[in-house]
C-alpha cells in the first residue's frame, strides 16, 4: 500500500520515514499550519531525499499559480492543493505551470469523488479540518467510494490505521499529526510504528 508521511520537519525525520518504507514525503507551506516551512527549509528536505521517494508540496492557502511556481522552484514531484480554497479553475491554472497535481478534499465539501475530475492524478480524502488529527466517519464511504488512486487521511495513527485500511480499502494512506510528539514535530518511533501497522493491515 502507498504511504505518504506529510508535514516533515527535518531531514532526519524524512530519512527515518524513507528507511521505514514510506513511498512519498510531504512538506507543507500553508500559513496557518504548525507544520509550515519556509521555501529554504522545504528545499533542504526535498534536496536531501531527491530520487529516493516522491516529494509533495502541500498547501491549502497559497494561490494555485504561486504554489505551482514554488513547486517548480523546489523541484518536488507533486503539488497537492488541499481543501475548499481551490476550485477546478485553480487546478487548470496550476496545471499550466506544473504537471503533477493531487487534489485533497473532505466529504464535508461534497466533492466529486471521481479521481481525475479536476485533472489530478491522485485524490486524497481528509477530515474536515486538515492536519487536526481528527478522525472522520468512514461509514460515509459505504454510499460510494473513489475508484482508482485515492488516499485516506485524517486522524490516522499507528493504532488506528489498520482498522481504517480494512474499513475503507484505499489505494494509499497519509499521516501527519499521527506520527508527532507535538504539533509539527515528527517522532521517529511513531513513524516506524505507523509503517509497520500499514504493512500488517495490507
Amino acid at each position: 500500500m502507498f504511504v505518504k508521511v506529510c508535514g516533515l520537519d527535518t531531514v532526519e525525520s524524512a530519512r527515518v520515514a524513507i528507511e521505514a518504507g514510506a513511498d512519498a514525503l510531504g512538506v507543507v507551506m500553508s500559513r496557518t499550519s504548525p507544520r509550515r516551512l519556509t521555501v529554504e527549509a522545504a528545499a533542504t528536505i526535498v534536496e536531501a531525499v531527491r530520487g529516493e521517494v516522491r516529494t509533495v508540496l502541500v498547501t491549502n492557502d497559497l494561490p494555485s499559480v504561486q504554489a505551482a511556481d514554488i513547486a517548480t522552484r523546489l523541484g518536488v514531484d507533486v503539488l497537492q492543493l488541499h481543501g475548499r480554497r481551490y476550485a477546478a479553475s485553480d487546478f487548470l491554472l496550476a496545471r499550466e505551470r506544473f504537471e503533477h497535481l493531487w487534489r485533497a478534499t473532505s466529504l464535508a465539501d461534497s466533492p466529486d469523488l471521481t479521481v481525475g475530475a479536476w485533472g489530478e492524478e491522485v485524490l486524497l480524502l481528509d477530515a474536515p479540518s486538515p492536519g487536526s488529527g481528527e478522525q472522520w466517519d468512514l461509514s460515509a464511504l459505504e454510499a460510494g467510494r473513489p475508484r482508482g488512486a485515492w488516499i485516506l487521511a485524517g486522524g490516522l495513527t499507528p493504532d488506528t490505521v489498520g482498522p481504517a485500511v480494512t474499513a475503507a480499502r484505499p489505494w494509499g494512506v497519509d499521516v501527519s499529526s499521527g506520527v508527532e510528539s507535538s504539533p509539527g514535530v515528527k517522532d521517529a518511533g511513531r513513524i516506524r510504528a505507523f509503517l509497520d501497522a500499514v504493512r500488517a493491515a495490507s
